[in-house]
C-alpha cells in the first residue's frame, strides 16, 4: 500500500461523507486505503457512513472518545502505507492535491512530512498550515500583534508566500502527508493532548529525529473551519490552553529558568481563564 489516509469522525456525517467523497472523486497513481475513526459518537453517523461507503472504507468504532491523538492513533496502527496522511472530517482534497505531494515525497527522500496550502471557506489562508515552532518570544509577538520582519520571531510566517515550497517547522493536523520511516522514528501522535497542540508536537519530534519537514503551497485544501466569533465549547477553549501548558512542559520547562516557567504557566492560566469567561459573552 502505497498511501493510508487517516480520518476521524465525531458526529459529523455530511462533513466526513464530503471529505472522503474529495478523495474518491479522483484516479491516482499509487494504491491507498481509507480509514474512518469514529470516536465514540453519540448519534447515527457511523452507522451512515457505513451503509454509504461500505467496504470502500476500512471503519474503526472507539468505544469510547479519548480524544484525535488517541482516535487517530488507532488507525496508524493498523495502517499499511508507505505514507501516512492525517486528513480532517471538515476538509475538502482539491484535484491533483494528493498526486502532487506525493510525487514531491517520492522525490524527496529526505522530507519526513509535507503539507500543503489549506483555504478556509472564505479563501483566506488558514495560518496554522504554516508555522514556526511557538516559543516565549514570537508567542509575545503573536499575542500582542506586534509585527515583525524576523523569520524567528513569525509563528505564523507570514513573510513566506502562500504559494511556495519550502521548509518549515509545523504543519496543521487538518492535513499531514508523512513518510512511515519518519513516523516510526518519532512515535505516533502523543494522547496526553486531547485536542489541539499534538500536531506541533509531531513536528517536532518529527524534526528532531532528523526529518524536514515542507510545505508544499502548490497544492491546496480547503478547510471549513467553524467562525471564530461563534461561542465555543469551554471543553474545547480549555484544552486549546491545556495544550500549550503540555507542549511547553515536554520541550521547553527543562532549558528555562523558574522564572521563565512560572510567567509561562500564569500566562496561559490567565489567557485561558480570560478567554472562557469572554466566551460566555459571545453569540451561539
Amino acid at each position: 500500500m502505497d498511501l493510508s489516509i487517516v480520518i476521524l469522525n465525531y458526529q459529523t456525517f455530511e462533513l466526513t461523507k464530503n471529505t472522503v467523497d474529495s478523495v474518491l472523486e479522483y484516479d491516482y497513481p499509487f494504491s491507498y486505503e481509507i480509514f474512518i475513526v469514529d470516536n465514540a459518537s453519540s448519534d447515527d453517523s457511523l452507522a451512515r457512513l457505513q451503509e454509504y461507503f461500505g467496504d470502500k472504507v476500512k471503519f474503526i468504532a472507539s468505544k469510547e472518545n479519548n480524544g484525535f491523538a488517541a482516535g487517530n492513533n488507532q488507525a496508524l496502527r493498523q495502517a499499511t502505507g508507505r505514507y501516512q496522511l492525517l486528513l480532517n472530517s471538515d476538509t475538502i482534497v482539491w484535484q491533483n492535491t494528493l498526486e502532487d505531494i506525493y510525487s514531491y515525497m517520492e522525490s524527496h527522500t529526505d522530507v519526513g512530512a509535507s503539507g500543503c496550502r489549506v483555504l478556509l471557506e472564505n479563501e483566506d489562508l488558514d495560518m496554522a498550515c504554516k508555522r514556526s515552532f511557538p516559543n516565549v518570544k514570537n508567542s509575545f509577538f503573536r499575542l500582542f500583534h506586534i509585527p515583525t520582519k524576523s523569520k524567528g520571531n513569525d509563528y505564523n510566517l507570514t513573510n513566506l508566500p502562500d504559494d511556495g515550497i519550502y521548509e518549515i517547522d509545523c504543519l496543521t493536523g487538518a492535513f499531514m502527508f508523512i513518510r512511515k520511516e519518519a513516523l516510526d522514528d518519532a512515535g505516533l501522535l502523543d494522547e496526553t493532548f486531547f485536542m489541539y497542540g499534538e500536531d506541533i508536537d509531531l513536528c517536532y519530534r518529527i524534526k528532531k529525529a532528523g526529518w524536514k519537514i515542507i510545505y508544499y503551497g502548490e497544492s491546496k485544501i480547503t478547510h471549513l473551519k467553524g467562525a471564530s466569533s461563534k461561542k465555543q465549547k469551554s471543553k474545547l477553549l480549555y484544552e486549546f490552553y491545556r495544550a500549550m501548558y503540555i507542549y511547553y512542559k515536554k520541550h521547553h520547562a527543562n532549558e528555562s529558568s523558574f522564572i521563565v516557567n512560572f510567567s509561562v504557566y500564569l500566562g496561559i492560566a490567565l489567557l485561558c481563564l480570560l478567554k472562557l469567561f469572554l466566551n460566555i459573552f459571545k453569540k451561539s
